[in-house]
């Protein structure tokens, strides 16, 4: 006999076998998360439609101005925003006792957004640290590497390769009803492959830990690679820094910020996945009060990996001047539309190129 316990996590379900003591185990819901999480998701809908909104349309307006890093910024912007857009979906299904009503279509399509954003969010944010890595360290030698024809070609391939990763969501993705709480729950089922309980655990666990460690740890150890190469690079040179290494050295600023805080969004639900797909694998402890926890704790670790897609247009808006000073432009002359003359707006278009060309 199996207990099937409901969860919002659009990557796997919480299906653990009984033990002996099982039926002693507590596995229900911490009551306030179903009125707590809505409320979160729909926050961070607000705050990443509207923030990586602008990104995209400042990133699109800066046409002939654009740097490499402003290019995958763009792209990461736009993995952010279509998956916030799905959010509303998980807030209802949070909000319903996890009780899914929107088919399963939704369902499929939804589940393969969130792990399509995971995807190509790393693998941008890898990109941007290895060119980074060419820029500062093979300054001289990277130039034939970071042309155009490149970044289209590496852009290419981080959706290619994330819509590749993400395809067993479409697959085994479905709805399920629950006769005994007339709940319909959006989950994996692996019925099509698999023939018995073992086998149904290998998969999961095999889809987990593969995702966490191709969606996480392997672009988060090539990063760091990067980053240690940069750090001695600009360690030797810090006293010889030219105006142009300064500048440099502001725009890997903001790159380090943007991982570090990915990484602190992202590594509490990467720690839970890969405690639980052990736990399917009978490596971790199986007991109530540790099961328990990966319950209790893993909408909130969810929740907070969300975050991240809300939280990168305010960091480039608090570290990046040349952006700040682009959106001012935007804002500036939009208000010029209504308050000027042709020719008054033509020489604010000007004035404000050339304020974000020069920071």
């Amino acid at each position: 006999m199996e207990m099937e316990l409901p969860t919002e996590n659009p990557y796997e379900y919480y299906d653990y076998e009984e033990t002996e003591n099982s039926t002693m185990c507590d596995y229900s819901e911490w009551e306030p998360s179903y009125s707590v999480i809505p409320v979160l998701y729909m926050l961070i809908f607000i705050l990443g439609l509207s923030g990586n909104g602008v990104v995209i349309f400042t990133v699109w307006r800066a046409q002939g101005k654009r740097r490499a890093a402003d290019v995958y910024i763009g792209n990461l912007a736009l993995a952010d925003l279509t998956f916030v857009v799905t959010l509303p979906l998980w807030a209802v299904y949070t909000a319903l006792g996890y009780h899914w009503p929107f088919g399963v279509a939704l369902c499929k399509i939804s589940s393969y957004v969130v792990l399509l954003n995971m995807y190509a969010s790393v693998f941008c944010l890898t990109c941007m640290s290895f060119d980074r890595y060419l820029a500062i360290v093979h300054s001289l030698s990277s130039n034939q590497l970071r042309t155009r024809g490149h970044m289209r070609a590496s852009l290419t391939a981080i959706w290619l390769l994330s819509g590749l990763l993400a395809a067993p969501t479409l697959i085994f993705r479905t709805t399920k009803y629950d006769l005994t709480s007339n709940r319909t729950s959006c989950g994996m089922d692996f019925s099509l492959v698999v023939s018995d309980k073992e086998q149904e655990n290998l998969w999961v666990a095999g889809l987990s830990i593969s995702s966490s460690a191709l969606g996480f740890l392997l672009p988060f150890l090539a990063m760091m690679v990067c980053y240690g190469f940069i750090g001695c690079t600009v360690t030797r040179h810090f006293n010889s820094l030219r105006k142009e290494d300064q500048r440099k050295r502001r725009l890997l600023k903001i790159i380090t910020t943007l991982v570090v805080v990915f990484a602190a969004c992202w590594t509490p639900f990467h720690v839970l996945k890969s405690a639980d797909a052990l736990s399917y694998l009978n490596l971790a402890p199986g007991t109530c009060a540790f099961l328990r926890f990966l319950l209790l704790a893993h909408p909130y670790a969810t929740c907070l990996a969300y975050v991240n897609s809300c939280l990168n247009p305010f960091l480039y808006a608090f570290f990046d001047l040349r952006f700040r000073s682009q959106c001012l432009c935007l804002l500036n002359l939009k208000k010029s539309l209504h308050a000027s003359p042709a020719s008054s707006l033509s020489s604010q278009k000007t004035e404000a190129q050339s304020l974000a060309t020069k920071v």
